[in-house]
């Protein structure tokens, strides 16, 4: 299998956010996120039984998690590692231009 992360890509706004399953398989998942301004409703948090690296490759994001006092700024080539049940949203995406997210789900790390 092989693709491109860029490729077909809305050239406009969209409804929702597109989440594309590039590989799964020994626990853990990989996945494209493609956003066009798209933000987590309002009270909404995500926490999720897994770790999850993510890394912003265009476009620009605002991720809260809920321990922080500020949501962070990212910009293309910024990651954060969200450890598993670490409740975390977000807050907003570029309206302006596609924000691509790689996000790679994997098996809760073991103390």
């Amino acid at each position: 299998m092989s693709g491109n992360l860029f490729a077909g890509l809305p050239s406009a706004p969209e409804a929702d956010e597109h989440f594309e399953q590039l590989h799964a398989g020994a626990g853990v998942r990989i996945e494209r996120i493609v956003s066009t301004g798209q933000c987590s409703p309002p009270g909404f948090w995500y926490e999720q039984p897994d770790d999850e690296w993510v890394v912003l490759l265009s476009g620009s994001a605002q991720l809260r998690l809920a321990d922080e006092a500020a949501p962070r700024m990212l910009r293309p080539g910024d990651w954060v590692f969200i450890p598993a049940r670490a409740r975390h949203r977000v807050e907003a995406t570029d309206p302006e231009q596609v924000s691509v997210w790689l996000a790679v789900h994997l098996p809760a790390a073991t103390a």
